[in-house]
């Protein structure tokens, strides 16, 4: 890992008071633009009419792949080169694709650059905690999680409704113009950090990584690509089985070379591999719940995107809330309460839905209750499953563990997803969305059941 340099005197305090909103931020913005395309597709196909609607979905497909793919090697990266040199990187080529997807003049150069775009979220994600847990006292990291989960939690939760009401009043090319002042402070306040020493040693397994990014981003395709392809299509199983030939070697390459693409070793924490777990579930849950309620809205209750987008708006400011309350609890009570009530939150939730979801429009009484509810167990969740990853770690280790943890709950994402689109025929009726979400129910609860497993309590390797 890297070594910062001594700063100025004058300098450290500022370093430390930017450096949280810093990583706060370029979680907000991958996590966002993982969620804020879905409901772009009608719109796109109205700008470019010659695109099959099943060609303009990797839109939002591509970005998917790559962040999954790339999360774990970014974060191996990004404990050799330095966490700033790779948050520089990582936001500056975000901000860039982000303007040249809002540009893009045909549909190839905007998927070629929504994958340009998802490979710089991936590098974002790890370098961003890992810079703010090395320059945050061992006492305070908890807090701090707490504060950088929140961000994503927000993010990932608004992201349908955001995407709703600007695609709506301004056009699809609104959601990426908007990461661009965005990006551009993070970039100019990322500048004022201290600078970094590269690290030492050599470059990850090339081969390895290469291996890993491709396996996991078969296996992610593979998943997303039921929505067309059926789980028994040629084309599905070679992406599953090929993928995970790929990922196995990989896997062996790491387990012998002196430089290897993935730490085989922090799974040989019981902590670390509990997490992850609960992570899958949890994405699993989160996303096909925050996917299924839009589409609920506009398809059962007559709701214009807009207003469908304004609906969903209350349960992400909770799960805000909450994911900021616990990560200053945690260190005090431990992350297993954060998981397993979020869950149970989550659970309680959904058994609501399954049983008394009403076929016409009860705002007030059932669907602002439950999103402020489910909500505050997404928040509680995504605090508890990411402490509980970075927390079972060495500092020196924080990038690579925040990488595999990211890259399962994007690839519990994308699985639920695909159960979505199985479960969600065309002309769906009323009993096929309580079906979607008695499927999250079932998700939660085993994310609820992975986190009676947790015991990280207060503290962490320092």
């Amino acid at each position: 890992m890297s070594v910062e340099t001594a700063a100025a005197p004058d300098a450290a305090p500022r370093a430390r008071r930017d450096v949280p909103w810093l990583a706060a931020g370029a979680t907000f913005l991958a996590m966002l633009d993982a969620t804020v395309a879905n409901l772009a597709v009608p719109d796109l196909h109205a700008d470019f009419p010659s695109a099959s609607l099943s060609g303009l979905t990797w839109v939002i497909t591509l970005y998917a792949v790559l962040f999954a793919a790339l999360l774990a090697p970014a974060g191996r990266l990004a404990d050799l080169v330095g966490r700033r040199t790779l948050y520089l990187w990582g936001i500056g080529l975000f901000t860039l694709a982000s303007l040249a997807c809002a540009l893009a003049p045909n549909v190839p150069i905007l998927l070629a650059t929504r994958a340009f775009q998802g490979a710089a979220a991936a590098a974002m994600i790890p370098a961003s905690l890992a810079l703010l847990l090395r320059d945050t006292p061992p006492e305070r990291r908890a807090g701090a999680i707490g504060l950088w989960s929140a961000a994503g939690a927000f993010a990932a939760a608004i992201g349908p409704s955001l995407g709703g009401i600007l695609v709506d009043q301004f056009g699809w090319r609104s959601l990426f113009l908007i990461n661009v002042p965005v990006g551009l402070a993070l970039l100019l306040g990322g500048l004022r950090l201290p600078r970094a020493e590269h690290g030492k040693g050599r470059l990850p397994d090339l081969i390895g990584t290469v291996l890993l990014g491709g396996g996991v981003g078969a296996v992610a395709l593979g998943v997303t690509q039921t929505q067309d392809w059926a789980w028994t299509d040629a084309r599905t199983l070679a992406l599953l089985i090929g993928g995970g030939a790929l990922v196995a070697l990989a896997l062996w390459r790491s387990a012998r070379h002196p430089v290897p693409a993935l730490e085989i070793s922090l799974w040989r924490s019981r902590q670390f591999a509990v997490a992850n777990a609960a992570s899958f579930l949890y994405g699993t849950a989160l996303y096909t719940w925050l996917l299924v309620g839009v589409l609920y809205l506009t398809a059962e209750w007559d709701y214009s995107i807009l207003k469908a987008g304004f609906a969903s708006t209350p349960g992400a400011l909770t799960a805000t809330a909450a994911a900021i309350l616990m990560g200053r609890l945690t260190g005090r009570i431990g992350v297993r309460p954060a998981v397993t009530g979020g869950a149970l939150i989550m659970v309680g939730c959904g058994l609501w839905a399954v049983l008394s979801m009403p076929s016409d429009p009860h705002y007030v009484t059932f669907w602002l209750p439950i999103g402020l509810l489910v909500g505050t167990g997404m928040g509680m969740i995504t605090t508890g499953t990411a402490s509980a990853a970075a927390l079972a770690v060495n500092p020196l280790r924080f990038a690579g563990a925040t990488g595999l943890n990211t890259t399962a709950r994007q690839l519990g994402g994308a699985f639920g997803i695909a159960v979505l689109a199985a479960l969600l025929p065309a002309g769906a009726v009323h009993d096929d969305y309580t079906d979607v979400y008695l499927f999250c129910t079932f998700a939660a609860g085993g994310a609820g059941l992975a986190g009676l497993l947790l015991t990280v309590r207060r503290g962490a390797p320092s």
